[in-house]
This record gives structure tokens, C-alpha cells and sequence, in this order.
């Protein structure tokens, strides 16, 4: 009998998808599975939507963004307000902390805003381009001064401002600080690996917080390299949480009776950029704008959102989320599929036998794949190197990327100052560098005036389309799948709250 008893025991402990999960369940810990993985996560040297993701789990910002309204809330700020139009000045909550136990002060919130300005590892310097500095009134009082009226500034502070503990991280060093970091949110991060980040439930984190104290001790994050390791580890109970992977994996998800999906659509841009400045490479076929088009004409985007995502995102004209504050649909030109006419351009460019190129792609591999199939029904041969996240960024970064597939999320601002500066405002990522459209960004991001906001962002998104500078494929949306045993909600800018979830 006690042999009977041992063996069904080992085979309840190896049963794929079911007692696993119960087990982690048990043992209070939410075990997550994702691709792009976080290899530092000091919150202003990645770039990476699951760095994002995990900044927000860690640290605590001035200002909390609410997922379902996006009304903006107080966090380590108790009360803000304009000075004028260009000085807001925070009130600090006296018992706000740091998870090592000292308090977060001014000096805190000018130490951070001058890190986003100075260091030169900061990922996306665009997020912080309005910034003028801060200064500290007294140790709860504090004021950030704006280069110029930027009306998305509270927005920017709330999701992609996270207070750093200015002592301790001036101490230990930003290596250190990247091995052993510091922050004021609800999970503290207790073990940094390429391969595994482990989050503990900070228990003196304030239970009035619009975050709220987790009600899962732990959180361990496998980071792996493929769609392929992330799904086995749900499919054999190794992960109780995945996202991002693609639609035809769900029939083997749904199959699974302890495992749930849910689908929401997100503020997440695919898109395919056009190295239009030539940076790739003396000759380069794409500084010409009929090759521009042709490429536009060739790529069937309908059938890359409805037969590969497979739930129908929307394919935009314009290069930003249709939410977003100036994301003026109409000032874009629009994109119909058209190969015959991508033919006759690009003869009309010299190029009637087509010629070679590259797509470098970071994103799921069918998408670029398919964007190289239908590229090679108009004689452009595409060779696809499917890279790393941030092997791939790097590559667009330094010009050497003729085509390059991405997406954005913007950072779940909902503000066009989240996508345009990036992608044409001069910087890494901008494979255009017209001049004349960058003058439109900067003037969209510098005046309180809403309609010449408007006004500015829409000529920047009719030049992007008449120049055929960068192609809008689809919106994303973001599929997510989880054990039974957990309850989790999805929100629409794409930031998964592990902070709120919980177990049936």
C-alpha cells in the first residue's frame, strides 16, 4: 500500500499543467516565463517593454496612472501643482520609503531627474528631452522645471519617472545599484541573473497605496530566448503566467483545462522602418522614395494583423496608436496593397530587377518572414536576421539595419510626444532624419496650445507617409496565459500589475 500511495504521489508531481501550478500556488510564489530579457534592471537603462513592466513592480514613481480610468493619482507624492506654465512643484508623502528603509526625500526627486538627464546609459533619452532639472525646496517639497510647456508632463512622471534612492545608489555604484537595486515599490528585486529575476513582496509598503501590498509573496521570472521556451514551461506547469506569444499557439493553451487566455488589444505599434538617410550603406536602394513606396504597396498588412495575429488588430495609417493625443488618422496618406503598382515604381527607381536587402527583426519571426515573402513578390530579395531584442536595437541604432521590424508601446503614454520624438526626432532610432519633420515633432511637443499641437503633429504625420518613411503594420493585441489558480487582469497599456494579483 505505502508503495501504491509513493507512486501515485510521483505522478501527481509530474502531471503537466495541473498539481505544478497548484504547488507554486502552495508555495505563495507566481512564476513567470517571458522572452526580451531584463539584463539590467536599473529602470532608465533598458528600453524593453518587460523592463517597463518590471520597474513598475519595484519602484514607485511621484504620480500612479489607475488601468482602467488613467486618472492620475498620488503615489510618493501626497499633492502637485502648476507654479506656472513651465514649474510644477510635489508635496511629498512624509512616510513614503525606500525598501531599505530610509525615506524618500527631494533630494531623492532632484537626484533622479538629473540621472535622466546626465547619464549617458539612459535607454530612451526622449522620454526626458522636456526636462529642465529639479531643485528641493525642503526635504517634502520639491519642483521640476520644464524646458518648455509640455501638456503630457504629469503623464511622462507617472509611468516612466520611478524615484531612485539617490544615497544609495551614489554609494554602491550603478553597476552595483544594477545588481542589487533599490526602490520604493511594492516587490522588492532580490536576485539579478540573465537567466532569473526574483521579487519579494516588500511588507512595509504602504497599504493606502494605489499599487495596494501584493497579495503573492513572490514573483520568479524565467527569461528565456524563444516563444518556444516560454510556452512548453506553461504547457508543463514550470510558469503560471506568459504573454506575447503568438495566436496559433492557443489552441494548445485552451486545450489545457488548468490554464485560462485572455486577450486585450494594447497601445503597442507594430511597424517596419525604412532607412531613408542612407545610413546602411553607400547605394542603398532605400534612400530613393519610389522604393519607399513600393515597399508600402508590397506588404499585405491586413493579412499580417488577421492571419498571423489571428484576432484582427487594427492596421493604422498614421505611425501611432489611434488614442493617442495627435495621432491624426486622416493627415496620413493612405496605404493600400498594390503590387502591381510596387512593380512599376520600382522600375521607375532603376530597379526593375529588384535587389537584395536585409530585414533585421526582433519581434516574432513569422511576422518579418511574411513581410520578406511579399517583398520578394515585387523582386526585392529580403534576407531576415532574427536577432535578440537588444542585439536587434543595436543594429538599428548604428544605422546598419536597411529594414528594421519592431513595435512600440510608447510606454503606454497616451500622447503622440511618446512615439514621434523617438522615431523622428534625430536619435538612435530615427532611420529618417529629415530635417523638416523633425522641426514638426518639435513643435508638437512645445506649446500648450492644443490645436497647434494638432497642427504640428499632423503635418509630421503626412510627411511620414508621403515620404513612405516608416510603415504602421498593425496594433498588437497582447495575449496573455495563466494557470487557473490565478486571478489577473489585463489593462489596456499593456503593464501587467503582478502587484494585483492573486490566488483563487
Amino acid at each position: 500500500m505505502r508503495a501504491l500511495v509513493m507512486l501515485l504521489l510521483v505522478l501527481l508531481s509530474v502531471a503537466p499543467g495541473c498539481s505544478a501550478a497548484w504547488a507554486r500556488k502552495s508555495a505563495d510564489t507566481l512564476r513567470i516565463t517571458w522572452r526580451e530579457a531584463v539584463l539590467d534592471p536599473d529602470p532608465y537603462h533598458n528600453a524593453l517593454r518587460n523592463g517597463l513592466v518590471l520597474s513598475h513592480q519595484v519602484w514607485d514613481g511621484l504620480i500612479y496612472r489607475d488601468a482602467d480610468t488613467f486618472a492620475l493619482k498620488p503615489l510618493l507624492a501626497e499633492s502637485w501643482k502648476y507654479l506656472d506654465e513651465t514649474t510644477l512643484e510635489f508635496t511629498l508623502r512624509p512616510d513614503a520609503m525606500f525598501q531599505n528603509g530610509e525615506r524618500v526625500t527631494a533630494s531623492d526627486v532632484v537626484y533622479t531627474v538629473a540621472t535622466a538627464l546626465t547619464d549617458k546609459h539612459v535607454a530612451v533619452p526622449s522620454n526626458y528631452a522636456w526636462l529642465a532639472g529639479a531643485e528641493a525646496v525642503d526635504e517634502t517639497h520639491v519642483r521640476i522645471r520644464l524646458k518648455r510647456v509640455f501638456p503630457a508632463a504629469l503623464e511622462y512622471i507617472a509611468l516612466v519617472l520611478p524615484i531612485l534612492p539617490a544615497e544609495y545608489r551614489t554609494r554602491v555604484g550603478t553597476d552595483e545599484f544594477s545588481r542589487h537595486p533599490i526602490g520604493a515599490g511594492p516587490y522588492r528585486l532580490t536576485s539579478v541573473a540573465p537567466e532569473r529575476l526574483v521579487l519579494e513582496r516588500n511588507e512595509a509598503y504602504r497599504a493606502s497605496s494605489p499599487k495596494g501590498v501584493p497579495p503573492i509573496q513572490r514573483v520568479v521570472i524565467r527569461q528565456v530566448s524563444d516563444s518556444q521556451a516560454e510556452l512548453d514551461d506553461l504547457l508543463h506547469g514550470d510558469a503560471d503566467w506568459i504573454w506575447a506569444y503568438a495566436p496559433d499557439k492557443s489552441a494548445l493553451i485552451s486545450a489545457n483545462p488548468a490554464l485560462q487566455e485572455v486577450r486585450a488589444e494594447s497601445m503597442r505599434i507594430g511597424y517596419l522602418a525604412l532607412d531613408a538617410a542612407g545610413r546602411s550603406g553607400a547605394g542603398n536602394p532605400l534612400t530613393n522614395p519610389k522604393v519607399r513606396a513600393a515597399i508600402f504597396a508590397a506588404i499585405d498588412r491586413n493579412a499580417l494583423s488577421r492571419t498571423l495575429l489571428a484576432v484582427g488588430g487594427r492596421v493604422p495609417d498614421a505611425p501611432c496608436f489611434p488614442t493617442q493625443f495627435g495621432c491624426d488618422q486622416t493627415a496620413a496618406p493612405r496605404v493600400t496593397l498594390d503590387r502591381p503598382r510596387a512593380r512599376a515604381l520600382l522600375e521607375e527607381a532603376g530597379y526593375k530587377d529588384g535587389f537584395n536587402t536585409e530585414i533585421v527583426s526582433y519581434v516574432l519571426p513569422e511576422y518579418a518572414q511574411a513581410a520578406a515573402a511579399d517583398l520578394a513578390q515585387i523582386g526585392i530579395r529580403a534576407r531576415v536576421s532574427q536577432l535578440p531584442v537588444g542585439d536587434a536595437l543595436r543594429r538599428q541604432a548604428d544605422g546598419s539595419a536597411p529594414l528594421f521590424m519592431g513595435s512600440w508601446g510608447s510606454y503606454s503614454i497616451n500622447d503622440v510626444s511618446a512615439i514621434l520624438p523617438y522615431f523622428f526626432g534625430g536619435g538612435d532610432s530615427d532611420m529618417a532624419r529629415d530635417p523638416e519633420l523633425e522641426q514638426f515633432v518639435e513643435e508638437g511637443g512645445s506649446t500648450i496650445s492644443a490645436d497647434k499641437r494638432r497642427q504640428a503633429y499632423s503635418r509630421a504625420i503626412r510627411l511620414i507617409g508621403e515620404r513612405a518613411l516608416w510603415l504602421p503594420l498593425h496594433s498588437y493585441v497582447a495575449t496573455y496565459a495563466f494557470s487557473r489558480a490565478l486571478i489577473f487582469h489585463p489593462s489596456q497599456d499593456e503593464l501587467p500589475r503582478f502587484y494585483q494579483a492573486s490566488w483563487k
